[in-house]
């Protein structure tokens, strides 16, 4: 059975539409940790952070990575779900770690063009830009590290999809 595929990366990278692309052109199931999270709690991820903070929020998120993984499954999960050493060893693990990499500036316009406030409250309270400077800041190296594979998340989700299939070939060629 083929290994599951974890889309990894800060917000607005892309890993949903990426993620939906990615499972037809394979044929494998496609699953979002946060939808997934929401559907299984009845809550919004706003809500889940309200009523149980950050750290909350976090544990419910690593059950929800292993609830979904599977073979054949492109998985995209929450932006902060490499923060968890666990989690990240667990994708290293189980499957192909793909990091869809962008730069802040182009992360913050995408999230101001389609903004999802009551789904994904703001880490810091402040403008969308400075928050994703300081989260890539923060973040990057961990993302770099987890990931069995770096996209520029820059192009065209269907040129991302093809470096992705490339990669994964290249890999499984090795």
């Amino acid at each position: 059975m083929p290994l599951p595929i974890y889309l990894i990366g800060a917000r607005g990278c892309g890993k949903t539409t990426v993620g939906l692309a990615l499972a037809s052109v394979l044929g494998y199931d496609f699953c979002d940790t946060d939808h997934y999270l929401q559907q299984a709690s009845g809550k919004t991820v706003a809500e889940i952070v309200a009523e149980e903070g950050w750290p909350g929020f976090r544990r419910r998120e690593s059950g929800s990575l292993i609830a979904v993984t599977g073979p054949g499954k492109v998985i995209a999960t929450g932006g902060g779900m490499i923060l968890a050493v666990e989690n990240r060893q667990y994708m290293q693990d189980n499957g192909h770690v793909i990091f869809l990499n962008a730069p802040a500036e182009v992360l913050a316009s995408r999230l101001e063009a389609c903004p999802e406030n009551a789904q994904r409250p703001t880490l810091t309270g402040r403008p969308i830009a400075e928050e994703m400077t300081e989260v890539l800041a923060a973040r990057g190296l961990l993302y770099r590290q987890a990931a069995h594979h770096h996209i520029d998340a820059m192009q065209s989700p269907e040129v991302v999809v093809q470096q992705i299939v490339n990669a994964l070939s290249l890999a499984r060629a090795s």
